[in-house]
């Protein structure tokens, strides 16, 4: 059963990650449906140009398994401000204010932080190298 769990968690990590680096792309490049609002948003321009390099950066680090807690908790944040900033005064549920993908991704990502990487990851990789290395051979 717990192979099953780590598979599970790994399978979630990287959709996740990979959804929400989508989000980031259509916005910053215009591909995969193109960007929120029908125009990229200007260099450096607060708040949708730092929410989609966040996006992208962020859900790429979260798929690829790399510093996965610490890019999911900044996902998530991300999504927790875009909530309460964007659409809450829509109003208060997700279904009326258009908040449902902002609500999943940043529960979603907070379980990430909790559950970590799983097996199927790089941190896995490093971790197991530093290990190695860190090691001291017996004679």
């Amino acid at each position: 059963m717990q192979r099953i769990r780590d598979a599970v968690v790994s399978m979630f990590r990287i959709v996740v990650g990979l959804l929400f680096a989508c989000h980031g792309a259509a916005a910053l490049f215009g591909v995969l449906g193109g960007p929120r609002g029908g125009t990229p948003p200007a260099l450096g321009a607060w708040p949708e140009w730092w929410a989609a390099v966040i996006e992208l950066g962020g859900g790429g680090l979260v798929m690829i398994g790399l510093g996965t807690r610490v890019a999911a908790l900044v996902c998530s944040g991300t999504m927790a401000y875009a909530y309460f900033t964007v659409h809450l005064p829509k109003g208060l549920f997700p279904l009326i204010n258009g908040g449902e993908a902002a609500a999943l991704f940043c529960w979603s990502f907070l379980v990430v932080v909790l559950f970590g990487s799983g097996p199927w990851a790089l941190d896995t990789v490093v971790n197991r190298a530093y290990r190695r290395i860190r090691t001291p051979r017996s004679s």
